[in-house]
Formats: structure tokens, C-alpha cells, sequence
């Protein structure tokens, strides 16, 4: 089989509703422009997520499953599923599609016109559409932590460090996950830490951005070990210098 251009990581935890949808929107997305790819599921649960996947890679091989019957956590998920990736750009993107698949429009052109080393996108820049809002408790609970997250670990620069779409070119991921972690939520911020430190470039792309009220989030002891997980990044991370990464060439679509 023909290596990917691409790879997309779909981290889920009992997502066996959605995930058959997920996998053929991206598939379709993927094929409507002739990129070669694979999809990795990262599949955590015990609601048949991972049953659902094996069943589809059965007759599409560049669709593979992976993960636990006990929840590893979001950013364990991703580092597995990073370290067998094979695409020239690996990402990832939220099973529950907050982010459309489409919007990888506008995040490839940024690898072969610039020497962007990761692109990310966003939800808090003035063209960033938000077609269903958070509950407002979570606003303000996010705009709070977002304060004491750059109080602490810097980010100054990144607007949305959250947000759940972000490629990286295939060096830089391999890099980055290898010396990432944090299993939970805050594997964002340690990414974007960790991509800073070493000096890579980072863009910055405005994305449609849809909340669908099932935040996996306990609101108490979620943020409690989000917090720790915080002062882990800015004390322990490994902040090596990562090697410079080869230029990405741009290829004829497949």
C-alpha cells in the first residue's frame, strides 16, 4: 500500500454512535481530493467503538484501530497513535467532528506555502466561526483557566491552545509525542510548550468550531488534575532541542 500523505488520529472514548460517521465523512473528504491517507482510531471504552472500527478496516485497510478497555486518557490515546503513523502530515481531529473535516482546507496549503512546522486551528481568532457555543459556565471556566494556563506555562502567543485540530509535519509529531506526557487533557498545552521550546514554527488558522454539549470533563476533580497536570508541563516537560525538520515537499495529489 501507497504511504499516506496524511494521517488522521481520531481519539475517542465510547464514541460507537458516531465514530462509522466520523471515519466515512473523512474518508470522503480525503478522496473527494485525491490525498492519500489513514485513519487512526484511538479508541478507549468498552461500548463497541473499537469492534466498529476493526469491522470497517476489513475492507479498507488504511483505516486502523487501536486502544483499552480502561480510559488511558486523550493524550496517551494520541502518542499511540502517533508513534505508528505513517503520513507525511500527522494530526488529529475530534471523533465527535467539533471541527469539520472540511476545514483541512485551509490548514494543508499552510505546509507547502510556508515553513510552518505545525499548523493548529482556532477558535479564538476574529474570523473563527463558532456555530454552537459552549454552555456559558464553561465559557467562563475556560477563559479562567486559559488566564492561569498562560500565567504559568507562557503560550502567549496562542490564542486557543484547545482546540482539537492540530498536524504537525511527520518529524515534528514523531518528536514531539515521543517526549509528550500528559494522558489527559492538557497534552495540548504540553505540545505547544514543547513545539516552542524546540523552536519550531507554529501557525495559527481560524476553523468553524461546533460544541455538542458531551463534554467528557469531570467539572471538579477534571480541573484539579488539569491544574496539576499544568505545573507538570512548566516543571518536568523535556524541553530538548528537537532535530531541524526535513522541508515538506508539495506532491501531485494521488
Amino acid at each position: 500500500m501507497q504511504a499516506p500523505q496524511i494521517t488522521l488520529i481520531l481519539p475517542a472514548y465510547n464514541e460507537a454512535k458516531r465514530i462509522a460517521e466520523t471515519i466515512t465523512q473523512a474518508k470522503g473528504y480525503f478522496e473527494s481530493r485525491s490525498i492519500t491517507y489513514e485513519i487512526i482510531v484511538s479508541a478507549d471504552g468498552n461500548d463497541g467503538t473499537r469492534d466498529i472500527v476493526s469491522s470497517m478496516a476489513i475492507t479498507d485497510p488504511r483505516v486502523i484501530g487501536i486502544g483499552n478497555i480502561e480510559r488511558r486518557g486523550k493524550g496517551y490515546g494520541i502518542r499511540q497513535a502517533v508513534a505508528i503513523a505513517q503520513g507525511d502530515i500527522v494530526g488529529f481531529a475530534d471523533a465527535d467532528n467539533k471541527t469539520p473535516i472540511e476545514e483541512l482546507d485551509k490548514i494543508l496549503p499552510v505546509f507547502l506555502n510556508s515553513s510552518y512546522d505545525l499548523v493548529i486551528g482556532s477558535r479564538g481568532l476574529s474570523t473563527s466561526k463558532i456555530e454552537q457555543p459552549q454552555a456559558f459556565y464553561r465559557q467562563i471556566g475556560s477563559k479562567g483557566f486559559a488566564i492561569f494556563m498562560h500565567l504559568i506555562v507562557g503560550l502567549n502567543d496562542i490564542v486557543d491552545t484547545q482546540c482539537g485540530f492540530k498536524f504537525f509535519k511527520h518529524q515534528v509529531a514523531l518528536d514531539l509525542f515521543s517526549r509528550q506526557k500528559i494522558d489527559g487533557y492538557m497534552y495540548d498545552v504540553e505540545i505547544l510548550y514543547l513545539a516552542q521550546k524546540a523552536g519550531h514554527k507554529i501557525a495559527q488558522v481560524p476553523v468553524r468550531w461546533r460544541d455538542d454539549g458531551d463534554s467528557r470533563l469531570q467539572l471538579l476533580a477534571g480541573n484539579l488534575r488539569n491544574v496539576l497536570d499544568i505545573f507538570r508541563i512548566r516543571f518536568t516537560s523535556d524541553v530538548t532541542t528537537s532535530p531541524v525538520p526535513t522541508p515538506l515537499k508539495a506532491s501531485k495529489p494521488k
